[in-house]
């Protein structure tokens, strides 16, 4: 069974760059906007992206306290980040926004799931 992370650090940086996001998001600010106009994501359904962010940051921080549950999340978040990459590379909207929001917290998450989990994989 896998355990907590150790260290627990990383997983608790993912856990706030995630909850920032998701609060920066309730008011997107224009380079959030353009990049969910860019791969033509619905503006009615921009919120689900909020609450998808804010449970895998409840996730992380659960899984410090109770085994598995962190590096659930953390694999949850990385297969968030290759779906937005996806989405960017079918919409060919491959601009500053893709590389350094989706691929940067793509390698962040997996920088992470490595650091802190690197014996339960």
């Amino acid at each position: 069974m896998t355990g907590t992370p150790d260290p627990w650090w990383p997983t608790a940086l993912l856990a706030v760059a995630l909850f920032s996001d998701a609060i920066l998001s309730v008011r997107p600010p224009v380079f959030i906007q353009q990049c969910l106009d860019g791969v033509r994501f619905p503006r009615e359904w921009w919120w689900t992206l909020i609450v998808i962010k804010l449970l895998a940051a409840a996730g992380l921080v659960a899984g410090l306290r109770y085994a598995g549950v962190a590096v659930t999340a953390n694999a949850a978040v990385i297969a968030y980040f290759v779906c937005a990459g996806y989405a960017h590379y079918r919409a060919r909207f491959l601009k500053q926004e893709f590389w350094l929001n989706c691929l940067g917290m793509l390698a962040l998450s997996i920088a992470v799931l490595f650091l802190s989990h690197a014996s339960a994989i």
